[in-house]
């Protein structure tokens, strides 16, 4: 079996490598590949927040592969990327999402100096969205002063990463209150988390939830369970605040308990069965989250269940053929279509199945931390 991944992780590589010049030609970060073209982001240009993820696989095939192809291709989005800092009103709570894993995953494998002020620089962009009353805002909207959501539990580790090189707390204390929020407002008995929580911006108080990219109100948006598993999990590393491990092990056991019969992810746990809808980025991340708890837990249930997700997605959803620049398919945006793909393939959800082929190899070199 481990040589089924190592087979596939290499694959990805040859087939990445063979998707650097035309992302190049056109100048873009690439979104998605549709009839064999790359497409940039569908909003904000090059500050939409999935920007990081292309040059984070290119990192993982650099660590891997040692190809400066892929070092090549990584800093020339790099660039696109920490021009945005000029730009500025398209950076929301999402700069870890786009700097952690490009200018800090330059900076981790090869020590590159400008690479880590960049990161440094999206990390105080992220401190100064910290709301003193108890969360990091979301989103730039007047109307979203109070918005917090699931999601940025995975942009904590720019702020933790920012603390250790700094030996400034700030940052870290900042990302406590936010995990600490998020563990008392959005998990809910049965395990599963909210996606979206407002709160009031002059007190802290929550107001309301809102549906966000789920099926309705209340109900289960797999992505946003994957953030909060692979979120609390990363929070635990961090933290070592076992109360965040109690709640990433919540968020797995109600996932595992939702994965499908052939390994892929419902995009809502919730959702009728009217009309299908999967999304596998929720899947990938979600193998990752489960991988680094196996390892803290020991528990092998752990272990299996990404296995078996990892295993649903190479078996059902990667397509290999020259025809498709990108490799995961039948990943959704969100459940009801805002534009930014549903059933198609998306970057990030190839990354994250890297990351997670990678973490089974024994090859991931945790551009989270």
């Amino acid at each position: 079996m481990q040589n089924r991944y190592e087979e596939a992780l290499h694959r990805a590589a040859d087939k990445f490598r063979t998707a650097i010049a035309p992302a190049a030609q056109a100048g873009i970060i690439p979104y998605k590949s549709e009839k064999g073209q790359w497409i940039g982001s569908p909003y904000d240009g090059n500050g939409w927040w999935t920007g990081g993820f292309w040059p984070a696989l290119m990192w993982q095939f650099y660590a891997l592969e040692k190809d400066e192809a892929f070092l090549r291709e990584a800093r020339r989005v790099e660039a696109l990327l920490t021009g945005e800092f000029r730009v500025f009103e398209h950076l929301n709570h999402d700069v870890g999402f786009m700097y952690l894993l490009s200018c800090g995953a330059d900076h981790k494998l090869t020590g590159d100096g400008q690479a880590r002020i960049d990161t440094l620089h999206a990390a105080s962009l992220l401190l100064g969205r910290f709301n003193p009353a108890g969360y990091i805002r979301a989103w730039n909207h007047p109307s979203q002063a109070g918005f917090a959501i699931i999601d940025c539990m995975m942009n904590l580790s720019l702020l933790f990463w920012a603390s250790r090189q700094t030996d400034d707390p700030r940052f870290a204390h900042a990302a406590r209150i936010h995990a600490d929020t998020t563990l008392r407002e959005f998990l809910r008995p049965d395990g599963s988390a909210s996606h979206i929580i407002e709160f009031d911006p002059e007190t802290g108080a929550r107001v309301r939830e809102h549906p966000g990219q789920g099926y309705a109100l209340g109900t289960q948006w797999s992505r946003g369970q994957a953030w909060g598993l692979y979120g609390f999990t990363l929070a635990y590393l961090n933290a070592n605040d076992s109360r965040y491990l109690d709640a990433a092990e919540r968020i797995a056991r109600n996932f595992m308990a939702h994965i499908r019969p052939d390994g892929l992810t419902d995009c809502d746990f919730c959702q009728p069965d009217t009309e299908e809808r999967i999304d596998n980025i929720a899947g990938a991340i979600a193998a990752c989250g489960l991988m680094e708890l196996s390892k803290i837990t020991q528990n092998a249930k752990y272990q299996a269940a990404a296995e078996r997700l990892v295993d649903g997605l190479l078996e059902h959803c990667c397509d290999w053929s020259e025809s498709r620049m990108g490799l995961l398919t039948h990943c959704t945006a969100s459940y009801h279509d805002d534009g930014a793909g549903r059933h198609t393939n998306i970057t990030y959800g190839d990354y994250f199945l890297v990351e997670a082929l990678a973490k089974l190899c024994g090859a991931d070199p945790m551009l989270w931390r």
